[in-house]
């Protein structure tokens, strides 16, 4: 900056100093200041393709939808080019504004709406248009098949570029709080109340002497009302399941269920906490930690859910894994025998029975040194030997859920009766001691002696980086904490909505980017 430059600027930026009155005193000069004016309207061209840079988020999630085929979707579409009636939204647009939206944490269809007016990234995907929030919610949990499909098409597109390969799947399941509060869980009677008071305001709603109101607010409150009408319905009917689930008659009649949400479930949180609930089922690829398959269900432990997952896998890819790991919850004599059944390398922990066998002992009195442990078994007279030197023989075999074999062996009535151990050893039986000695099916067996080595425990290890991994991302950064919708359908679709997004955000991760670093 030269000399002369560097006059001028001053000159523009400071003031020059005020002149002196004639009593010595400067004179004050107010600035003056450009006036900011919010209260107006500006018409300024727009780029829309510049609203956002090329390597944002939102172009690759518009570009991997872009690979799918839609054709479905565009099916379900009533109008028709050369005929009269609106034109449709792009379902690409749509898939594409909910995948950017649980992407960015947002779940609302009214804050998606309101996203489209100013925010860059949801203005490049719609090109400034505005859509309405009752257009992105029916969409939403539309056309459950469709979903499942493009979810199945996006596994395809990312098995192709080798991110995929089924050697090796992780499976886990999560809490997630459903939209229904613990105070909306109602009994028989109260919910048969609320659902006549519901019916009369459904038959109070057609009545012509109701108050002047127009046609749509009319419409809204009848759909308000029925709707209730068919979640109480609905209620009752979930009643009776649960009522079904219980052995005691107590707990039948202590059964409740929610009255805006009737297929949730109190189940236990994280946190040791209990709320209403839905449980989530997620299977993950070990090779880079996409979700392959993804369910929800209504009960509150792990138990019978993996064949289901599987069904899934084989689903959508035509093959199930080659070595399955779970954890403990998912674990059973049957699903270890049915994992054999299908060629599945199975890793998981078969939890130990011996801490429950010894508590019951102990409630029937039975004192230490008197456990079956301490009972010496003679294997080719098949018979034990109680510390007190009589002989229990063998009596009956029993085969349990599993296919595990109970073998039954019993001391002589008299023998314990006449043994002055006996309040140790068998207080409250009458007819004398007894035991009995297991016997694991061949496939639990070798399921126990595998789990027994470095690999296997090795392979353990991994299962909670990589199983738990997704439930982690999938409430942390997508936000699904819990469930904007209601009811176990749209639940598990609103489920596949956060893995879809999720897989797609691995994609650009792991591919996108390093493709696009390279060009």
């Amino acid at each position: 900056m030269n000399e002369h430059t560097m006059e001028m600027f001053e000159g523009m930026v400071f003031s020059e100093k005020p002149e002196e009155s004639e009593n010595g005193k400067q004179e004050q000069l107010q600035p003056r200041l450009k006036e900011i004016n919010r209260n107006q309207l500006l018409i300024r061209p727009v780029d829309v393709e510049k609203l956002v840079e090329e390597d944002h988020p939102v172009r690759a999630i518009w570009e991997f939808v872009g690979r799918m085929d839609l054709t479905e979707y565009y099916k379900q579409i009533g109008s028709f080019e050369g005929e009269a009636g609106r034109s449709a939204i792009d379902p690409r647009l749509l898939i594409s504004l909910w995948v950017y939206a649980y992407s960015d944490g947002v779940s609302s269809g009214r804050e998606v709406s309101r996203l489209c007016e100013y925010h860059p990234g949801y203005q490049w995907l719609t090109g400034m248009e505005p859509i309405n929030h009752h257009t992105l919610s029916d969409f939403r949990v539309g056309h459950k098949e469709l979903l499942d499909q493009l979810f199945g098409q996006a596994l395809g597109i990312l098995s192709s570029e080798g991110l995929i390969t089924l050697e090796r799947v992780m499976h886990d399941g999560t809490k997630v709080k459903a939209c229904a509060g613990v105070d909306t869980f109602r009994g028989e009677q109260s919910l048969e109340a609320h659902l006549e008071m519901a019916r009369k305001q459904v038959e109070e709603m057609g009545d012509p002497r109701e108050e002047n109101l127009s046609a749509r607010v009319r419409r809204a409150r009848q759909r308000a009302v029925r709707e209730k009408k068919e979640r109480l319905e609905m209620a009752l009917e979930q009643l009776n399941k649960v009522r079904e689930g219980k052995s005691r008659k107590a707990d039948k009649e202590k059964a409740r269920v929610s009255q805006t949400d009737p297929e949730a479930r109190i189940m236990k949180q994280s946190d040791g906490g209990y709320a209403p609930s839905y449980n989530v089922q997620i299977s993950t690829d070990a090779k880079e930690g996409i979700i392959v398959s993804a369910g929800v269900t209504q009960s509150a432990n792990d138990q019978g859910q993996l064949d289901p997952a599987l069904e899934q896998i084989e689903e959508n890819f035509g093959r199930i894994p080659e070595q399955v790991v779970v954890d403990a919850g998912y674990v059973n004599r049957e699903t270890i025998i049915n994992m054999k059944e299908k060629g599945v390398d199975f890793i998981g922990n078969l939890k130990e029975e011996n801490y429950q066998a010894e508590n019951l002992f102990k409630r029937r009195g039975v004192q230490e040194g008197f456990f079956p442990e301490d009972f010496c078994y003679d294997s080719p007279d098949n018979s034990y030997t109680c510390p007190a030197g009589k002989i229990l023989r063998f009596s009956t075999t029993i085969e349990s859920n599993g296919g595990l074999l109970r073998h039954i062996y019993k001391a002589s009535t008299n023998d314990c009766n006449s043994c002055p151990l006996k309040q140790k050893c068998c207080p409250q039986s009458l007819s004398g001691r007894c035991i009995s000695r297991s016997e694991e099916p061949a496939a639990v067996t070798e399921f126990l002696s595998k789990m027994q080595t470095l690999e296997a425990k090795a392979i353990y290890k991994q299962r909670g980086h990589i199983a738990e991994f997704p439930n982690s991302w999938i409430k942390q950064k997508i936000g699904l904490r819990q469930f904007r919708v209601r009811g176990l359908t749209k639940v598990a679709m609103e489920a596949v909505w956060a893995c879809l997004t999720y897989n797609i955000q691995q994609w650009l991760r792991l591919k996108w980017k390093p493709c696009l670093a390279a060009a």
